[in-house]
């Protein structure tokens, strides 16, 4: 499945992939980055308030302060841990999922040759440590003594180069940027058949494997550290140009990592049990579930069927959590970010000062602020705030303007027609709105309509309740302006990388496509803040989205659970391993 169908697949809810294995606040919409639905209000109305409050009230960790209320349900569990997940496809495999959903999965499934920390620097996992060339350009990753898959099986060099070369095949048509975007050595003869073989992979022994790449990769490390399938068990039928087969196996995943699939149930839940041959010792708890039933996830919280859920940061989900009097509340700011995304492939969008008219002319704090009562934060680059790349340095903040998107649709030659209605060359514009349907997005038209109106555009909005529809509606490309939000995003790279990759269709800026490549080119730090607030700056000014917002979040877990922390750039899985029931 092509990245752009994995991003829409964050609509849905947006938090699960946020917080990579959450369950997410059930009033919060999908397609607006998580924001909780609440009465529209003036820009100023209370906003500065609720975002003290808030603010107050996320200074730090609050702890269960009456365990006597917890649920007798919750109470009866005594190996298994139950966490929320919206449904995913069953496509466990690593590399091929078809949903962000299944990654959710398979990250409790597999590990990977390096993690991160929580500043999203790598750190060693089933690689104990890794040599890169002077020039950059050869990576050697030394593998941990004695690992092994879920199935017992030992895990060596071998598998690594499989997974690799898989990834390398010309049948091969999901997102890795392993073959798309890292260029190894030879890879690309490899695709086009004519060689048996990588010529940039080289296994040194069992335990170490070195891969040289063309040129100069920031990402390198990251990428080629990703997940490692067996090829005992996924190699076995391989066969270069067929890779079908694979889907045959998506049920009954051989991993690496703390859990063992245990039994999916289609709109029901995920169960998993843990892995003796974890390579870091089997997980303290024996049993973790997803439960993937669609309902409240207060309800689910309230009542004990669930034991971890991921809420906006308002005041009043806050203050309601510690009501319950059983849960450990911890705020948590996500590697993510929200945006409209323009139709550019529609004439009339292709003018910058019409999507500059636009941003300026919608009132995105009452939307995304003060309606989540300061539980989100206004966003104008591709980028989180914890990010080391993040920047405001030349930052245009669009604030809410009417005037000034007048200004520049008289400049873009709308002028006022019948009704209040502006328009040009005989066309009235009007805007084309699709989203989920929810809460959030219902203040979202109600706001936008009234903010469009005042400057002579008229919104017209469609809401899809069913996933599948909305997708088959943004695939059509009948469409003016969509919302979406980010999965978690490591690398700064990646929040830019659907502006030169063909996602963000009818969009070709050079000066972008050359920016973003010498952001990958070097792994100075320092450089690369250098080049990225630059290419921010572009892209902000060219605004070919609206920037929303960055969702501030709670998680609140039962007060029984021990050793549970998530992960900005990973979420759960990383700590899944030490979770216990006290």
């Amino acid at each position: 499945m092509k990245k752009i169908l994995m991003t829409l697949l964050s609509l849905t809810m947006a938090s699960s992939l946020l917080l990579a294995a959450c369950s997410n606040d059930s009033s919060a919409p999908a397609s607006d980055n998580g924001n909780q639905a609440a009465p529209a209000s003036s820009s100023d109305s209370g906003g500065t308030t609720a975002e003290a409050n808030t603010a107050e009230l996320l200074a730090g960790p609050v702890a269960a302060s009456d365990m006597s209320k917890l649920p007798e349900q919750a109470k009866k569990r005594t190996d298994t841990i139950i966490v929320g997940l919206t449904d995913p496809s069953g496509a466990f495999t690593p590399y091929f999922h078809q949903s962000g959903y299944d990654g959710n999965v398979s990250s409790v499934l597999y590990a990977s040759l390096v993690t991160v920390d929580d500043k999203g620097l790598p750190i060693p996992d089933l690689a104990e440590s890794w040599d890169i060339s002077e020039d950059g350009l050869t990576y050697t990753f030394h593998l941990r003594k004695d690992l092994k898959f879920s199935d017992g099986s030992p895990l060596t060099a071998e598998d690594v180069a499989f997974t690799w070369t898989i990834l390398h095949d010309k049948a091969y048509d999901g997102d890795s940027e392993v073959s798309t975007v890292l260029r190894i050595k030879g890879g690309q003869d490899y695709k086009e058949g004519k060689a048996k073989s990588i010529e940039g992979i080289t296994i040194i022994d069992p335990q170490t494997i070195s891969v040289t790449i063309e040129k100069v990769n920031a990402k390198a490390l990251l990428t080629l550290g990703g997940n490692v399938l067996s090829k005992a068990y996924y190699g076995k039928d391989y066969t270069f140009g067929s890779l079908d087969y694979i889907k045959k196996l998506h049920a009954t995943p051989v991993g690496n990592g703390p859990y063992k699939l245990d039994k999916f149930i289609p709109g029901q839940e995920v169960r998993f049990i843990a892995n003796e041959y974890y390579y870091k010792g089997k997980p303290k708890t024996e049993h973790f579930i997803y439960k993937t039933t669609e309902g409240d996830t207060w309800q689910f919280i309230e009542t004990g069927e669930q034991d971890y859920g991921s809420f906006t940061a308002t005041q009043d989900n806050i203050d309601k959590l510690k009501k319950l009097g059983f849960l450990n509340i911890v705020p948590s700011t996500g590697s993510s970010y929200g945006y409209l995304q323009f139709n550019l492939e529609h004439a009339t969008l292709k003018d910058k000062k019409l999507r500059q008219a636009l941003t300026y002319g919608l009132d995105r704090k009452t939307i995304y602020v003060d309606a989540n009562q300061g539980g989100a934060q206004i966003a104008n680059v591709p980028t989180a705030p914890i990010s080391w790349s993040y920047t405001e340095e030349g930052i245009n903040p669009y604030n809410y303007d009417p005037e000034k998107a007048k200004a520049l649709l008289d400049e873009a030659g709308w002028t006022e027609g019948a009704g209040g209605i502006r328009e040009k060359d005989g066309q009235k514009l009007t805007i084309h709105f699709i989203g989920s349907k929810s809460k959030g997005t219902d203040i979202f038209i109600a706001v936008a309509k009234e903010n469009y109106a005042a400057i002579g555009v008229q919104l017209e909005a469609e809401q899809f309740a069913d996933f599948n529809a909305l997708s088959s509606k943004f695939e059509s490309r009948d469409f003016d302006l969509v919302s979406f939000s980010t999965p978690m995003l490591i690398d700064p790279s990646d929040g830019v990388s659907s502006f030169v990759n063909g996602e963000v269709k009818g969009y070709d800026n050079p000066k972008v496509k050359e920016l973003y490549d010498k952001g990958l080119e070097t792994t100075d730090i320092e450089e690369r803040k250098k080049i990225y607030k630059e290419l921010y700056q572009v892209i902000n000014d060219d605004a070919p989205y609206i920037f929303t917002s960055y969702r501030k979040s709670v998680y609140a877990y039962n007060g029984r659970i021990e050793g549970l922390n998530v992960s900005p750039f990973r979420g759960l899985a990383t700590s899944l391993p030490d979770w216990s029931l006290k």
